[in-house]
């Protein structure tokens, strides 16, 4: 199970830290992954991790955020800074490198406006 926090609602230049924990299972095997749905809009991938901690993001994302795993914690982050409105979404982690899956948790909401 993975389970998402540390969203809120920040105005437009903002940061935020997200956090997913992962339980039932050992975390520093997997490759992950963060997710993010807006409204009426599909699941798009932000940036991934792998198990050596080589890092991916997209071109969306790229400069603003940064995605790290504390292993010995079972934890992957996100730190976002530079919010803008077109940030806000609901925010999944997954396993696997370029995910796009929300299956993994309940997503934490992340709300950029002012």
């Amino acid at each position: 199970q993975l389970v998402e926090s540390g969203g809120g609602m920040v105005q437009p230049g903002g940061s935020l830290r997200l956090s997913c924990a992962a339980s039932g299972f050992i975390l520093r095997i997997y490759h992950m992954s963060w997710v993010r749905q807006a409204p009426g809009k599909g699941p798009e991938w932000v940036s991934s991790i792998n198990t050596d901690g080589g890092t991916y993001y997209a071109d969306s994302v790229k400069g603003r955020f940064t995605i790290s795993r504390d292993n010995a914690k079972n934890t992957v982050y996100l730190q976002m800074k530079s919010l803008n409105p077109e940030d806000t979404a609901l925010y999944y982690c997954a396993t696997g490198l370029y995910s796009r899956s929300t299956a993994g948790g309940q997503g934490t909401q992340v709300t950029v406006s002012s």
